[in-house]
């Protein structure tokens, strides 16, 4: 049982709030992470006596958030964030396979913390790392995507970054680094 819950409301200044929860089975405890989109968030640990009490407690969690208007946002009413790192070789070598790993796991990290998505997959392919995230908020995700690239020492300069809806992903243009007409392929 590790499903997780993730529902989302966006207030009367247009601040788009999350809440989260999962069931730690091994650890015997329901983790419940809250906060705004794009923010670091904060997290409350609950101890639980059984999977039963788990489940009650998820329960009690989806209904609160219905009663404080936050739902689930249909992926398809998100947007694909594709950050994109430019190789040396068109089939890439063993130093892109590194940074593909050292990419989508600190993207990962990056994105759960803050509310603002989920890595869907990366990619190797015609000289291109290609990292595919799924983002209720894509000009927050760019921004994280781009600070994400300079902290994790990801070489920033071979970054494009490109946003497409979710429903459209043969429509992603380049959203960094900026440009009047800036094409993104992928």
């Amino acid at each position: 049982m590790n499903e997780l819950l993730r529902a989302y409301r966006r207030d009367e200044d247009g601040v788009l709030s999350f809440r989260e929860a999962w069931y730690e089975q091994e650890e015997g405890v329901v983790v419940v992470n809250h906060g705004v989109v794009g923010h670091v968030s904060k997290d409350d640990v609950q101890s639980v006596e059984s999977d039963e009490a788990a489940v009650a407690l998820l329960e009690a969690f989806s209904a609160q958030c219905a009663e404080d208007g936050f739902a689930e946002i249909p992926v398809e009413e998100q947007h694909w964030v594709v950050a994109q790192f430019a190789l040396k070789t068109k089939d890439g070598t063993e130093r892109d396979r590194y940074l593909e790993r050292s990419a989508v796991a600190a993207l990962t990290g990056h994105f759960a913390w803050r509310g603002l998505g989920v890595v869907d997959r990366s990619t190797i392919e015609n000289g291109k790392l290609n990292i595919f995230l799924v983002s209720p908020e894509p000009s927050k995700a760019v921004k994280a995507v781009v600070s994400v690239a300079r902290e994790a020492d990801l070489d920033p300069t071979k970054l494009t970054v490109g946003v497409a809806p979710y429903s459209e992903p043969e429509a992603l243009k380049r959203r960094h680094p900026a440009g009047p007409g800036a094409p993104f392929s992928l």
